[in-house]
């Protein structure tokens, strides 16, 4: 990775370009089917070069087919590419937003030749991972310089902006769909409600090597705060891998047994560790949790992702503005200070064994 505009050194990275100029917004996600056509070929790249077995790509095809095939993510993103274009252009910044994926079209060297094509030089990218960890960002950065050695020296230099796990508007957008959430619950039982925020489980080796577990503590702490309630925990959800490899926990389904065992009348689920909804966050929680809920006699709600909230669009601008201008401010709430916008070449290693 030897690419100084994806995994600098410490500090900013060496750029022909000043340290403010650029010249397009870069979107960056993970990508999914839309149709039944498309679901075997996208398992099979997401899970390339795992040695996933066939029988298990074929179970998660099912999930898919429950929803026609058609994963909600990709709706989600080009409408919050079309809600910045209009907050960027609100904010008198004039900038082209482009969308790219990791895992499906548009992928991102399909996006960077587009970029090329247009006369881009520098991009700035928003990664729609809101935590430290190998897959929420470090992958991503290698995917993009991968991207980039594939278009050629045409490709736009990228760079990122900060990790927003503790950015006021973050915390605004989920504290205002927890509260809906709750709304769900009769009256008389909301406040003895449990929270149970989920975040995508990770091989324990890989959390260990990051600050994942302990940014979404804090998260869950402020969203929790800022909506007055008190009867939390952080679950986890849609691990995958060998079952011989420890994954955090706990699961959410065997969460939601053990808080109905002390008592809990009612549980709303809040994915603080998506962005938006995807198929994981339909089937997971969904399905398999509402089921689950209902089974054993659970109130059952289940809060929205951050995905088009005005917050979570105002925050993405604020995080471009930083980049553009020194005398921007970096907002951030709670105990820990906002991220750096520049990640050491060895952070987040993959810590998979």
């Amino acid at each position: 990775m030897p690419d100084s505009a994806l995994t600098p050194p410490r500090g900013r990275p060496v750029s022909e370009q000043p340290e403010t100029f650029f010249d397009a917004v870069l979107v960056v996600s993970f990508g999914g089917p839309e149709s039944m056509d498309e679901v075997m070929p996208f398992l099979e790249h997401v899970t390339r070069g795992r040695g996933v077995p066939r029988e298990r790509l074929e179970e998660v095809a099912h999930h898919y087919a429950r929803f026609a095939g058609s994963s909600p993510i990709n709706d989600l993103n080009r409408a919050l590419v079309d809600a910045l274009r209009v907050e960027l252009a609100a904010h008198g910044i004039d900038l082209p937003v482009y969308l790219g994926n990791r895992e499906w079209h548009p992928f991102l060297r399909e996006t960077l030749q587009e970029m090329a094509d247009d006369g881009v030089r520098r991009a700035l990218a928003f990664f729609t991972s809101a935590y430290a960890s190998y897959s929420g960002c470090r992958q991503y950065r290698e995917a993009l310089y991968d991207a980039r050695q594939e278009v050629g020296p045409r490709a736009p230099e990228v760079l990122s902006t900060r990790r927003f796990y503790n950015h006021p508007c973050w915390i605004e957008a989920n504290s205002d769909h927890l509260r809906q959430a709750l709304l769900e619950l009769p009256p008389d039982r909301r406040a003895a409600a449990h929270v149970a925020f989920t975040a995508h489980s990770i091989p324990v080796a890989m959390a260990r090597a990051c600050r994942y577990e302990a940014q979404l503590l804090e998260c869950c702490s402020l969203v929790a705060t800022a909506t007055g309630v008190g009867d939390t925990a952080l679950a986890y959800q849609s691990r995958s891998g060998s079952p011989r490899t420890p994954w955090l926990g706990p699961d959410v389904l065997d969460h939601l047994r053990r808080v109905r065992k002390r008592g809990v009348e009612d549980v709303v689920v809040a994915p603080i560790g998506f962005v938006s909804d995807h198929m994981e966050v339909l089937y997971d929680l969904d399905v398999e949790a509402r089921e689950l809920a209902g089974e054993l006699g659970l109130g059952f709600a289940r809060a929205a992702t951050a995905s088009t909230h005005p917050a979570f669009v105002a925050m993405i601008r604020e995080l471009v503005q930083e980049r553009l201008s020194p005398d921007v401010p970096q907002r951030a709430s709670g105990r820990f200070p906002p991220d750096d916008d520049v990640c050491a070449p060895d952070c987040c290693p993959p810590g998979t064994g």
